[in-house]
Parts: structure tokens; C-alpha cells; sequence
């Protein structure tokens, strides 16, 4: 079967998060634990803008394969003054030494890993109602003392 016409992404805003040192649970029974608190940042594009605000956090489970499976929670502001709630699932993954690097906190060029997202977002804002009812993925790159996610939205 021939797809007519396959989804398109639409870039809606990057997310600039800024997050803090890594507090290490440990190893688990099923991989590795790790929190990554979130101290703010920003985010702008085509249809979104505003600030990060701190308090959230990246939960993530290293897994024995090596993959890292993510669980963001974190709160926007847009410059209007609405609050966003962010959920942000994904994983990332690589060869063992750059996933070491990674978790090191090291410059890794974004092309050497997988990191892909599915963002869900909750607000109370009429006019931002459409971040409840579409879907949307994110392609992460990891930078020292940052992480930045382009947003796009499944058209």
C-alpha cells in the first residue's frame, strides 16, 4: 500500500533547559538511576516563547543495553504570562563511549546519538489548547550544563 500522504513535522519552539549536576541513585534491578535537576532556561520558535522555570527534573534509567530512557517534568512560562506543564519522554542512545561521554557531561556532536522525544503538554490557556489535542516530537541534543529540544508538531 502506497502512503498518500505521509505526517509532517512543523517546527513549533526549541527548548533551552538549563540543568544542574546529576544526583546518582544507583543501580537498580533494572538499570541505573539517575536525576537531573532542571534550573530554568528558555525556549522560542515560530508559535512558542518564554522562559523555562526551575524545578523540574529529568529522571533517567540507564539501562543494561545501555539506552537511556528519559522522563522530563518541567514547567514553561510564555511571554504572555501562560503556564505549560511538560511531560517529556524519550530515550537516547550510542555507542558505549560516546553514552560515557554523555553521562560524563562532555560536547558530543548531536550526530553521534539518538535522542528523541514525545513531549505532551497541559495548560489552562484556551488560546494554547491545541499543545493538549496534537502530538508532538522532539529531537534532543545534549550540551554541557544544557539540553536543547526542537519541537515539532505531527501534522
Amino acid at each position: 500500500m502506497k502512503l498518500e500522504h505521509p505526517p509532517e513535522l512543523e517546527h513549533v519552539t526549541t527548548l533551552n533547559v538549563l540543568v544542574e549536576d546529576p544526583l546518582e541513585i544507583g543501580e537498580l534491578a533494572i538499570g541505573r538511576r539517575r536525576i537531573i535537576p532542571i534550573s530554568g532556561g528558555s525556549f522560542d520558535g515560530p508559535k512558542l516563547a518564554g522562559e523555562v522555570l526551575g524545578g523540574g527534573a529529568d529522571w533517567q534509567l540507564i539501562r543494561p543495553d545501555g539506552c537511556a530512557e528519559i522522563m522530563a517534568r518541567y514547567t514553561l512560562r510564555t511571554h504572555e504570562g501562560s503556564l505549560i506543564e511538560v511531560e517529556n519522554g524519550g530515550v537516547r542512545h550510542a555507542a558505549e563511549s560516546v553514552m560515557a561521554r554523555l553521562i560524563r557531561g562532555e560536547a558530543v556532536d548531536p550526530d553521534q546519538y539518538y535522542f528523541r522525544t514525545a513531549p505532551r503538554f497541559q495548560t489552562a490557556d484556551p488560546d494554547l489548547a491545541w499543545l493538549t489535542r496534537d502530538l508532538f516530537v522532539g529531537r534532543g541534543i545534549r550540551e554541557p550544563g544544557r539540553v536543547r529540544i526542537q519541537v515539532y508538531r505531527v501534522g
